[in-house]
């Protein structure tokens, strides 16, 4: 794959269940898992794979009348490109500056400050 593109919504939560789930995974599985719960039409589904298939993230096979589908990009190397992104893109790409955030609107409370502390101080040594 050439360059890693943020995912819209609907394709992220395709791959969601595509990761979650041994490969490969079909059209039916998604729609199992995903597709009725957000009253998305097979079609919709069909689409929204062929767009992943498009953009590099799957790799699709044909067996008979039946397709499946297989993850070409690891869950944490996207989620450490969406991270990349989201510090930059609202955060100046600085952790404190994140940090400061969740403080400020009360998201983080004393035992998160805690494991913080503790998680900083097992990486440095």
């Amino acid at each position: 794959m050439k360059k890693m593109k943020k995912l819209p919504d609907a394709e992220f939560d395709i791959m969601k269940v595509v990761w979650a789930n041994e490969p490969p995974i079909t059209t039916s599985e998604i729609m199992k898992q995903l597709g009725n719960e957000k009253e998305w039409k097979i079609q919709t589904v069909v689409s929204l794979m062929l767009r992943l298939v498009e953009r590099g993230y799957l790799r699709s096979e044909k067996h008979g009348k039946e397709r499946t589908y297989y993850p070409l990009i690891d869950k944490d190397d996207y989620l450490k490109f969406e991270t990349g992104n989201f510090m930059y893109q609202f955060h100046n790409n600085s952790f404190m500056n994140l940090v400061n955030t969740l403080y400020d609107d009360a998201a983080l409370t004393d035992e998160d400050i805690d494991e913080l502390l503790k998680w900083a101080k097992e990486r440095r040594s």
